[in-house]
């Protein structure tokens, strides 16, 4: 064993109201949220733009955010236990010797809450007539901001790790194993930290002159980070062992490549903008 790495030995659950658990990862989740809504509020706020506005948006992208990743998970990665178990997909509880009990969400998919997310948008932008390039963009700003809590929560529930590593760097999740691995929850944490800069500057040096661009580079970014880092990861589930790519990688893929086609689509545009809805009325 290398003594000179990390040996991470932390409880997952912080206390129980009850029976029921309140656990890091929740409470990190709820933060992120919080976090990001803060930093797009602060850009509503910039541009003149009444925050009821975006309190309505927010409430769909939790549904969009939760419900998505949920049934990515179920979907993506679990799909033959689900398929007999459709009911576990929409509560919190688990068939255990012949009833239910509470087991919080046992999964939760990125690349299932980021669709779940542009679906959410996309109804709202259809039912208030607003430019989806113009949401996403300011969107975007955010959500690093959340997916890297969110990974700092999986870090707290020493899940999706990565492979074994002699690096000095390593950690030992002992709640699991007792083997250094690389601590690719804050890899990738970092990476959509510094993913958060990169757009903040793109959208303060105000060369921007076409909605969508800053939301094209947040799909390269992101999706990027995350494709180069599952290569550092265990895989999740067992059917991944004889893929060429892991599912992650497979699915980051589409967003890839949507984003650079944004890109290129946007660069031609030359200045074209959508709906600005600066006087959009929010009932």
């Amino acid at each position: 064993m290398n003594l000179a790495v990390m040996v991470w030995d932390v409880d997952p659950e912080i206390f129980k109201i009850g029976s029921v658990p309140i656990r890091y990862y929740g409470v990190l989740f709820a933060l992120g949220l919080i976090l990001g809504y803060t930093a797009v509020k602060t850009v509503f706020n910039k541009e003149k733009i009444d925050i009821k506005y975006l309190d309505k948006l927010l409430i769909y992208i939790i549904v969009g955010t939760v419900a998505g990743a949920r049934l990515g998970h179920c979907l993506f990665y679990d799909f033959e236990y689900y398929k007999n178990h459709i009911l576990e997909i929409f509560i919190p509880f688990q068939e255990i010797n012949g009833s239910y009990t509470f087991v919080g969400f046992q999964g939760l998919a990125s690349h299932g809450g980021a669709i779940g997310v542009l679906l959410a948008i996309y109804l709202f932008c259809r039912k208030y007539k607003v430019g989806v390039f113009w949401v996403l963009d300011r969107i975007a700003l955010g959500v690093p901001i959340a997916g890297a809590f969110i990974r700092f929560g999986n870090f707290m529930n020493s899940e999706i790790y990565g492979k074994p590593t002699s690096g000095t760097w390593g950690v030992i999740f002992a709640q699991d194993d007792m083997i250094a691995r690389h601590p690719t929850q804050l890899y990738e944490a970092l990476g959509y930290l510094l993913s958060c800069v990169f757009l903040w500057v793109l959208y303060k040096s105000n060369k921007v002159k076409s909605n969508g661009v800053i939301f094209s580079w947040f799909l390269i970014l992101m999706f990027t980070t995350r494709f180069v880092l599952e290569f550092f990861k265990e895989n999740q589930v067992e059917f991944e062992q004889d893929m060429l790519l892991n599912m992650g990688q497979w699915l980051s893929i589409p967003f890839i490549v949507i984003g650079a086609g944004l890109l290129i689509f946007q660069s031609k545009l030359k200045g074209v903008s959508e709906f600005d809805p600066r006087n959009l009325k929010v009932e």
